[in-house]
Parts: C-alpha cells; sequence; structure tokens
C-alpha cells in the first residue's frame, strides 16, 4: 500500500507520532484498525506514522493510543529492566501525547483509536 503509506507519511510531516524522529526511510504507516476489517480503509484518519519500533510495538499491544491521543505502554514493560531502547525507546514514551498532523481532516479518527485501544487494554 504504497500510496496509503505516502499520504500517512506526508501527513505527519515525515515523522513518528509517538518519538518524532525524522527519518522516512524508518516510518511506517501503520493501521489503526485492521486493513482487512471493514473499518480498516487505506485511508489517512485510520493511519499514524510510526517509527519500525513503534509500529511493532503498537502491532504486539505492548503500545497503546487512547483516543484523546495520549501514548500507554503495558504495565509488564513499564515494570521491566532491560538495556536503553526499552527505557528510552518505549517506557519514557507513557503518558506523552502523540503528534497529530496540523490539518485537522487527516487527525487520526478518535473511534478507531478508541476501539484499537479497547483491544490493547485487553490483552
Amino acid at each position: 500500500q504504497p500510496e496509503f503509506r505516502a499520504r500517512v507519511i506526508r501527513a505527519y510531516e515525515r515523522r513518528c507520532a509517538v518519538c518524532s524522529l525524522n527519518h522516512p526511510e524508518l516510518l511506517d504507516a501503520s493501521h489503526i484498525i485492521d486493513d482487512v476489517l471493514p473499518d480498516g480503509g487505506p485511508v489517512v484518519t485510520n493511519g499514524l506514522s510510526l517509527c519500525k519500533i513503534h509500529h511493532a510495538a503498537y502491532d504486539q499491544n505492548f503500545l497503546g493510543i487512547s483516543p484523546d491521543r495520549v501514548v500507554y505502554i503495558n504495565r509488564d514493560l513499564l515494570e521491566e529492566k532491560d538495556g536503553p531502547m526499552l527505557k528510552h525507546g518505549l517506557q519514557e514514551m507513557h503518558g506523552r501525547d502523540i503528534r497529530v498532523p496540523r490539518s485537522r481532516a487527516e487527525r487520526p479518527d478518535p473511534d478507531r483509536l478508541d476501539v484499537r485501544f479497547q483491544r490493547f487494554l485487553s490483552a
């Protein structure tokens, strides 16, 4: 889905919504709702620009984003002691607001975020 990726990465000004990494070659367009589901269309409001680590964490429900656009990290990961990637890359993101597109029309759909966040909470 190169067109979806291009639109999402552009909307987020070539930055990760979680950590603001500014290297588009390390960014993915993550679906909020999986593209195989009815509300999972390839539209910018169903996408997040995420770096590789945050995309993988989001897909595995280690990282969740609430409908009010706040990052949550899985409790087990918050309590885990490991190296700097865990500490700085994930644990320190807990409680941060995500960066969103300037255009209100391209911002993540709160209803979709809520559906996905409920999945994170139940994981």
